[in-house]
């Protein structure tokens, strides 16, 4: 049984539900996270995506964060509770169980400036995920991690790693927080399949013409336990929604896996 999955940032569910609608009849994916989703619950467009065949899971605040998890199959929502590090009421983690696969989907804290106090959040934020996947899973069985990870693991994954070198997403104390969780068990999946650099999945919209150069960065993820992991059979990066007008700043970042049938 073949199991595409998909994640991207949105940047506004209801500035490009028709945009990913359109995607999603085209694309048809088992599931997809969101991130910036931006919509309180009771705005979340979900008789929208029912009416092409997906199922929603959201968690939302006003006017940003917000994550989602979109499905044309059953879900069953799984514990998402970072603990006390995370701010209250904040919507930046999801899980769901799906065609017996649990799914969690991160939006992390950007982190604004290495000097702040957001920045030693997001590391703080980062550490206790490793935590949240200690107490709630285990690396020797299936389980998919995608989203906004807000970090860009590798030299490969920046445009200019010389000059964006500790700049917040490319800064050594962000890539060893996120070793440290990667080291509880995950695979990067894309970088299984695509080795080679030049494959972003954001490109800023203050720098001049910044897609057409690809100067980019990949922040955007899919991670997995080593048994899903070897079941993977591609990953790639979506580049023409970037390219449709009033785009989001992300693109979609996919994978698809050989699953034993049920």
């Amino acid at each position: 049984m073949n199991f595409k999955v998909a994640s991207f940032n949105i940047n506004s569910i209801r500035a490009r539900q028709e945009m990913l609608a359109n995607w999603l009849t085209e694309n048809k994916p088992d599931v997809i996270c969101l991130q910036e989703t931006k919509v309180m619950d009771k705005d979340f467009p979900v008789e929208y995506f029912q009416e092409i065949g997906y199922n929603s899971l959201f968690k939302g605040q006003k006017s940003y964060n917000g994550v989602a998890i979109l499905s044309p199959h059953p879900m069953t929502p799984i514990a998402s509770d970072l603990g006390d590090v995370a701010e209250p009421g904040e919507a930046r983690l999801i899980a769901a169980m799906v065609k017996d696969i649990p799914v969690v989907n991160t939006y992390v804290p950007q982190g604004q400036a290495p000097d702040s106090e957001k920045f030693a959040y997001k590391l703080a934020w980062l550490k206790a995920l490793r935590d949240y996947f200690a107490r709630n899973f285990s690396p020797d069985q299936p389980l998919l991690w995608m989203g906004d990870f807000n970090v860009a693991p590798e030299p490969i994954d920046v445009h200019d790693p010389k000059r964006l070198l500790g700049h917040v997403g490319f800064h050594p104390e962000e890539h060893k927080v996120l070793n440290y969780v990667k080291e509880w068990g995950f695979q990067d999946v894309f970088r299984k399949h695509q080795p080679e650099g030049g494959h972003f999945t954001f490109w800023d919209y203050r720098i001049r013409q910044g897609l057409a150069r690809n100067l980019g960065w990949r922040i955007d993820h899919i991670w997995a336990t080593a048994p899903l992991a070897e079941k993977s059979t591609n990953a790639w990066i979506d580049i023409e929604p970037r390219r449709l007008a009033k785009p989001s700043d992300h693109t979609f970042i996919l994978a698809e896996f050989a699953l034993s049938a049920n």
